[in-house]
C-alpha cells in the first residue's frame, strides 16, 4: 500500500501512531477511552466525539467546560459539513456599556458570551448520533461523581492558570477548582459532584435545562446578583448553525475550515500565499523555509484581524481573500532576505481542547471546544460546576470595525477544527489547539505532511514556531542552533518558549484500510483504537 508520506520518525517523541479501524484522539486519555467506549457500544464517530467532549469538561477543566463554545467539521458519509456552536453577545451589551473599558475585560461577566458547547452536543447527536443522548454522558458523570486521577501536564499548568482568580473576587471558582486551597498535583484523586449533577440534568433534558430550564435560571439569577447582563432570553435565543466550509487546494489536497467568525481563514490565506512561493527548494527545517512560512502567517493575520467578524457584519464574502490573484499580490510582499511588518494584529495565548474521531463505516469528525483563556472568565455558577468562557475577548473596541463589540454579535473566534479531503473524499480530520497558535499549527501540519511527506506523528512531534506581535517570533526547543541565529539575522525578534505555548495536535489520517491516529506529546492525551 502506498501513502503520500514516509514512515521516518525524525524528532524526539513520547508517542507512536496508532493504527486501527476505529480511532479516537484527544488531549486526555480518559476522554479518548470514553469516546472509544461509545463505538464499542455500537455508536459512531459522532457519538464518540460527543462523549469525549463531555468527558473533557471533567478531566481537563483547565481548558474547557460546560460553559465553553465549540465548533466541528465532519464527513457525514457524503460530504464535509461544519457546525458553528459559538455564542453571541448578550442583547444588553451596548457600546455605551463598554465605553468604561479601554479593552475587553479578561475576566468577569463582561468577558462572557452565551456558551455554545452544550448546543453542539445536542445538534450533532440529533442529526448524526446512533446512541441515545444520555448514554454519551455516562463516562463523564462517572468521573465527576466517583472521581479520577489528575494527569501530569494538566496538573503542571493548573496552579499557573488558576493564579488569575483571587478568592476574594472569585470565591465560587476556588470552591470548585481548588482543593484545600491548592491546585491538585499529578496523581491526585479528585471529584466534581456538582459537575456530575449538572451533566445529568443536561443529559435527561436533551440540553433544554441549560438553555431554558433549571440550569438556565441558575445562570441568569447568578448574573443578576453579581453584575452580569445575560438574560433568559439570551440563552433561549442561542442557536448552533450548520455551515459550508471554506477551502483551499494545497499540493493535491483541500484544507477545509469553518468560515468566519472563526479564524480558520488565516490558515487558508497562509497556504494560499505559500502556493506562490517554491518551498520545495528548501529543506524542511531550514531558516529559509521557516522565514517564508512566518512571513506568510503575518500577512494572513493582518487580513484576519482586519476582516473576520460575525457573519452578519462581514464587509464582503471571505472567499474573496482566497482568490489566486489576491494571494499572489500578497505573496509579492515577502522578501526572502528580510523580515517585515505587515500591520498584523496582536495574537494572544489561549487554551482549548481538540479531538478527532473516525469509525469503520467512514464517518470522521474534527471537533474543538474551548474556554478561550485557561479556565475562562472565572465565573462559576454556584452548585453547578459550570464555568463560563471568556470568548468576548475576541471582540475589539475599534469604532466602526466589523468586529467591534455589540449586542447579539458573535466575536472573532480562535477555535477552529480542520479537515482535509482529496479528490472529494475524506482524508484527515485534525486540529492544533491553543489560541492564535491554531491557524499557525494547521498550516505547519499541512506543510510537513503534504509538502515534505512527513507522517502525521512526525509532523506532530516536530518543533514549532509561533508568530506573536510585529516582528516577534517564538520558537520551541528542538530546532538546530543556527536556526535561531539565521532568523535573527533576517530581522525576526526570536526567543525560545516552553512547549505549552505551542498548542497540542490530534490527527487522524485515513489509510487504504483503516486509520492512523497521531497524538501530541505536549498534552496528556493519546490516540486509541481497535
Amino acid at each position: 500500500m502506498n501513502t503520500i508520506f514516509n514512515w521516518d520518525f525524525g524528532y524526539p517523541s513520547k508517542r507512536m501512531p496508532v493504527l486501527a479501524n476505529n480511532i479516537v484522539a484527544t488531549s486526555q486519555p480518559l476522554a479518548s477511552q470514553a469516546g472509544l467506549q461509545m463505538i464499542l457500544k455500537g455508536g459512531n464517530a459522532v457519538d464518540a466525539a460527543i462523549a469525549s467532549a463531555i468527558t473533557l469538561t471533567v478531566v481537563e477543566p483547565t481548558s474547557n467546560g460546560i460553559g465553553s463554545d465549540a465548533f466541528a467539521v465532519l464527513w457525514d458519509g457524503k460530504r464535509v459539513i461544519g457546525l458553528n456552536a459559538s455564542g453571541r453577545a448578550p442583547s444588553a451589551w451596548t457600546l455605551e456599556h463598554f465605553s468604561q473599558y479601554k479593552s475587553i475585560p479578561t475576566t468577569g461577566w463582561d468577558s462572557v458570551t452565551i456558551p455554545g458547547a452544550v448546543s453542539a452536543w445536542v445538534k450533532l447527536s440529533q442529526k448524526y448520533g446512533q446512541l441515545e443522548f444520555k448514554e454519551l454522558f455516562e463516562p463523564a458523570i462517572k468521573y465527576a461523581e466517583n472521581g479520577f486521577l489528575v494527569s501530569p501536564i494538566i496538573a503542571e499548568i493548573w496552579p499557573f492558570l488558576s493564579k488569575r482568580f483571587k478568592r476574594r473576587k472569585f470565591p465560587n471558582f476556588h470552591d470548585t477548582f481548588m482543593f484545600e486551597g491548592k491546585a491538585p498535583k499529578p496523581g491526585d484523586f479528585i471529584k466534581f459532584p456538582s459537575h456530575g449533577k449538572t451533566l445529568r440534568s443536561i443529559a435527561e433534558t436533551d440540553g433544554e435545562s441549560f438553555y431554558s430550564g433549571d440550569l438556565a435560571k441558575k445562570i441568569t439569577e447568578h448574573a443578576k446578583n453579581t453584575g452580569g447582563l445575560i438574560t433568559l432570553n439570551d440563552l433561549e435565543n442561542h442557536k448552533a448553525t450548520w455551515e459550508e466550509t471554506l477551502r483551499i487546494e494545497f499540493n493535491g489536497v483541500n484544507l477545509h475550515e469553518i468560515p468566519p467568525n472563526g479564524q480558520g481563514l488565516a490558515a487558508l490565506i497562509m497556504l494560499g500565499i505559500l502556493k506562490n512561493l517554491d518551498l520545495s527548494i528548501y529543506e524542511t527545517d531550514s531558516p529559509e523555509c521557516l522565514h517564508l512560512q512566518i512571513e506568510a502567517m503575518k500577512i494572513a493575520f493582518a487580513d484576519a484581524y482586519r476582516y473576520i467578524s460575525d457573519p452578519a457584519t462581514l464587509e464582503f464574502n471571505p472567499s474573496f481573500l482566497l482568490k489566486s490573484s489576491y494571494l499572489s499580490r500578497r505573496a509579492d510582499l515577502i522578501d526572502i532576505d528580510r523580515a517585515k511588518q505587515f500591520n498584523s494584529g496582536k495574537p494572544t495565548f489561549g487554551d482549548t481542547v481538540y479531538l478527532s474521531t473516525a469509525d469503520s463505516e467512514g464517518m470522521m469528525v474534527s471537533y474543538i471546544q474551548s474556554n478561550y483563556e485557561d479556565f475562562g472568565s472565572g465565573i462559576v455558577i454556584p452548585g453547578t460546576g459550570i464555568t463560563l468562557q471568556n470568548r468576548a475577548r475576541g471582540f475589539n473596541l475599534i469604532e466602526g470595525h466589523p468586529n467591534q463589540i455589540g449586542p447579539n454579535k458573535r466575536p472573532y473566534h480562535t477555535i477552529i477544527p480542520a479537515f482535509v479531503t482529496k479528490n472529494e473524499k475524506p482524508l484527515m480530520p485534525f486540529g492544533v489547539m491553543g489560541g492564535s497558535m491554531q491557524p499557525q499549527g494547521h498550516a505547519q501540519m499541512m506543510i510537513r505532511i503534504f509538502q515534505y511527506g512527513q507522517n502525521p506523528q512526525t509532523a506532530v512531534d516536530a518543533p514549532r514556531w509561533r508568530v506573536m506581535n510585529n516582528l516577534e517570533v517564538i520558537l520551541e526547543n528542538g530546532f538546530e542552533t543556527d536556526i535561531y541565529k539565521s532568523l535573527s539575522r533576517l530581522g525576526h525578534h526570536v526567543s525560545k518558549e516552553r512547549f505549552y505555548k505551542f498548542g497540542g495536535a490530534q490527527i487522524i489520517y485515513k489509510l487504504e484500510d483503516g486509520y492512523l491516529g497521531a497524538s501530541d506529546w505536549r498534552k496528556d492525551g493519546q490516540a486509541v483504537g481497535f
